[in-house]
């Protein structure tokens, strides 16, 4: 019999596997596109691209979510959905984005660890787009905040499954560091193309080699949101150790009689009742 901890709500086939892969790569591309841009062409002095990008990732987002729920949503794994995605929306605003206080991360985090990749990313996502209803946050950085906070939670279900215990909560304790120091700088990059007024040092410079706007990018987050990210590490790591053990308990308690795995059949006897 296959361990409780190891039964996952969602499990990733060949399509949405491969549906999320090209999501990923056409998220990458929309936020590295202003690094990655050929200097000559006419990509590296437009103003659409933005908008296209963020009219583009709701799109493929709804594809991935309806190709991993192809795969196996079903019904208590939607609820259990709901519930996490709630959960999360309502943590953000507690924070209100003040100096990087963002205590949503640790409960992605966690559930990416239990309920596994494929759950993770769209938790992320949908928990994302919740908390931008909540705070009015709405706008067209939000299919990249609902990107990026998808990375997270599938990250998070991808790392080693054998540690348990305070190993289990170090290793995720870092991992929430990673991801939310590697959130706040791919939301760096999404907007700092478009940001008027910075100086030369900082700026982007439409055409520029990749190594000087790389430099500026740099020095761009270092004094801009660093003062963010940092705390929002600090604090995803110290409420994954101070009360992830209770949590990632609850979690796997819930799996465990959810039972996701579990067929359905109808004995004889039931039928023999009606």
């Amino acid at each position: 019999m296959r361990r409780a901890e190891h039964i996952r709500p969602v499990r990733l086939g060949p399509r949405s596997a491969v549906a999320l892969a090209l999501l990923s790569l056409v998220g990458l591309a929309a936020f590295g596109w202003p690094l990655l841009a050929d200097p000559g062409s006419g990509l590296a002095h437009s103003a659409d691209a933005p908008w296209l990008f963020a009219g583009l990732l709701p799109l493929l987002l709804a594809v991935v979510v309806a190709s991993i729920a192809d795969t196996g949503l079903d019904a208590k794994a939607i609820a259990m959905l709901g519930v996490l995605a709630a959960a999360g929306a309502a943590l953000r605003p507690l924070g209100a984005g003040t100096a990087g206080i963002e205590p949503m991360f640790f409960l992605i985090v966690l559930a990416g660890r239990v309920l596994g990749p494929g759950f993770g990313f769209v938790l992320g996502a949908v928990s994302m787009f919740a908390s931008a209803l909540l705070t009015g946050g709405v706008g067209p950085w939000m299919p990249f905040q609902m990107l990026s906070m998808g990375w997270v939670g599938m990250g998070s279900g991808l790392l080693w499954q054998r540690p348990r215990g305070r190993a289990e909560l170090v290793m995720l304790a870092g991992y929430g560091v990673v991801s939310s120091l590697l959130y706040g700088t791919v939301m760096n990059l999404q907007g700092w193309p478009y940001i008027g007024g910075l100086s030369s040092g900082i700026g982007y410079l439409p055409g520029a080699p990749l190594a000087e706007n790389l430099a500026h990018f740099v020095a761009y987050c270092l004094a801009t949101s660093m003062g963010w990210d940092l705390p929002r590490a600090a604090v995803t790591a110290v409420l994954t150790l101070a009360l992830g053990a209770p949590v990632l308990k609850a979690l796997r308690r819930a799996t465990r009689r959810a039972a996701f795995e579990a067929p359905v059949a109808f004995s004889d006897a039931g039928r023999a009742g009606l």
